[in-house]
């Protein structure tokens, strides 16, 4: 059974942790190296972006978690977690870390503010059994993505919609909440890569 953190910041930790563990993994909370280096993978969790990168400071997780990054650690970012792993930030701050395991430029708060948070049903690549229901939370998009990175699906389900799932490797970004809802097979698609690194 793989073993897999949940960086507990900011965001919906908790919810991650049942969906984790409902797909058959060991779930953990990281909010300390040691218990970074006790996992296998890691989800960062949606929050406010910003705000995540100080506290990975204050936390002094920041060298530890680029790391394991560059180490191929498998790890998985939602909303939030998706601008932190990108390799560039549109509209962030300049003292703003990213940790540049994606090669994708991601624009912060692309769909609006809080009130423009909607759902929608998305195709995803990849994903068996259906339509997956997404919850956007004043969510980025990603903007441009590298040769080695695999967009995974796109709002409005359309070729030219904004992206909004992607794979490099062992990363997965979405810019929605999976963690909501009850559908737990974006997480047990996780777990496979995990189990499979």
């Amino acid at each position: 059974m793989v073993t897999i953190g949940v960086l507990a910041l900011q965001g919906d930790v908790a919810e991650h942790v049942r969906a984790l563990e409902k797909s058959g993994a060991r779930a953990s909370v990281v909010r300390r190296c040691r218990e970074l280096d006790e996992v296998d993978g890691l989800i960062i969790p949606g929050g406010e972006s910003t705000t995540m990168s100080k506290l990975l400071d204050a936390f002094d997780l920041l060298d530890p978690l680029t790391t394991r990054l560059r180490d191929g650690m498998p790890t998985w970012g939602t909303c939030a977690g998706m601008i932190l792993l990108a390799s560039r930030i549109l509209d962030g701050r300049s003292d703003q870390h990213h940790l540049d395991a994606l090669d994708m430029v991601v624009r912060r708060n692309a769909f609006g503010r809080q009130v423009d948070s909607y759902e929608e049903d998305l195709d995803v690549t990849g994903l068996e059994g259906g339509v997956f229901h997404a919850v956007f939370i004043r969510a980025p998009w990603v903007e441009s993505v590298g040769p080695r990175v695999e967009v995974l699906a796109r709002a409005g389900n359309t070729t030219d919609g904004p992206i909004v799932a992607v794979r490099q490797g062992n990363v997965l970004a979405t810019s929605f909440h999976p963690e909501v809802g009850g559908d737990a097979r974006l997480h047990a698609c996780f777990v496979g890569i995990v189990g499979a690194a």
